[in-house]
């Protein structure tokens, strides 16, 4: 399911963050717990990942993860607003001291002018250190492609996150 590379990627992440003793929560929308799914397919992932949220629909934004409705209503579910509240809420909401959130438009359908598929947001949070966000617009490249490509995002980010 997952390529050599990313295999390759997550293997190193959870060797460094298991030295530094984290524990990560992921927050997911359009990857639809790929991430997760990527860190458990490594033996003693257990060691590293404390859970994992799937908060696809609006509705279990604001109940799993305490999105305020009006914010979603606002902003959009795919938004840099929403993309640092779901890190927040899944760092609240875990024994977690690191989260990543992933929400996004992975089509085919779903886009607008201002949002078109292939937009997604990304929100990596740490205990006592600001939120960082990451916007990228892969293209109308396919759901799938979409989809890996915003794992391998996320988790260059938590790499990033953990080595400096």
């Amino acid at each position: 399911m997952f390529s050599d590379k990313l295999l390759n990627m997550a293997r190193l992440f959870l060797d460094d963050a298991q030295q530094r003793r984290l524990k990560v929560v992921t927050a997911e929308s359009c990857t639809g717990g790929l991430v997760a799914a990527l860190l458990v397919e490594i033996p003693g992932s257990s060691k590293v990942l404390e859970r994992g949220f799937v908060t696809y629909s609006n509705k279990a934004k604001e109940e799993v993860l305490g999105i305020p409705g009006d914010l979603i209503a606002d902003y959009g579910a795919v938004s840099e607003p929403i993309a640092r509240a779901m890190a927040e809420g899944a760092l609240e909401e875990s024994r977690a001291n690191m989260a990543i959130s992933i929400t996004g438009i992975a089509g085919p359908g779903g886009g607008t002018r201002l949002k078109p598929v292939g937009t997604v947001h990304f929100a990596l949070a740490r205990e006592n250190a600001p939120i960082r966000h990451r916007m990228e617009n892969f293209g109308d490249i396919g759901r799938s492609e979409i989809r890996m490509a915003s794992v391998e995002v996320a988790l260059q980010m938590m790499m990033e996150s953990v080595s400096g």
